[in-house]
């Protein structure tokens, strides 16, 4: 089983996605959108960006806690992990997000 993208709808009415690993697990977390089909924009740029080791940059929290976001072509931020317990986790988790996120489907759960 691939990776998949889950779009959903926050309570204040804004969309987001996550990026999941084929076991569930969340690599990757999306801005706050105001439109879905901005939303849906993020997606298509994480697919288009994901399989590129350039477009992450490698960063420690306050805390010294790793953790990795994805930058579009532009330079924008697309997403950011959650903080990881050690550099190779984070690492770990980047060649996930660029093995699971080109070829990923959406599961479009934002009108539940």
């Amino acid at each position: 089983m691939a990776g998949k993208f889950v779009l959903k709808k926050s309570k204040n009415s804004k969309f987001f996605f996550t990026l999941n690993a084929s076991n569930g697990q969340t690599l990757l977390t999306s801005e706050m959108y105001e439109a879905k089909a901005s939303a849906l924009n993020g997606i298509e740029s994480v697919k288009k960006n994901s399989g590129d080791d350039a477009r992450y940059a490698r960063l420690n929290g306050k805390d010294g806690s790793p953790y990795f976001t994805l930058k579009a072509g532009n330079g924008q931020v697309i997403g950011q992990s959650q903080m990881y317990a050690s550099e190779k986790a984070r690492d770990d988790g980047i060649a996930s997000c660029k093995s699971n996120g080109p070829g990923a489907v959406t599961d479009d759960q934002s009108a539940a």
